[in-house]
């Protein structure tokens, strides 16, 4: 039964720090916004036709 305890508590711990983890990254990291801009060549916006 130790062992079995010893497994768990290591695999909440774990959870643990992974669920810190990702909190302190939504808290503390601001993403930059800046203008995307997507080329598209012409051969896809009209396709030649047959």
């Amino acid at each position: 039964m130790p062992t079995l305890f010893r497994f768990i508590f290591i695999l909440a711990a774990i959870a643990g720090i992974v669920y810190g983890s990702m909190v302190s990254l939504v808290a503390l990291v601001k993403p930059r916004e800046r203008e995307v801009t997507v080329r598209i060549p012409s051969e896809r916006l009209n396709p030649p036709t047959p």
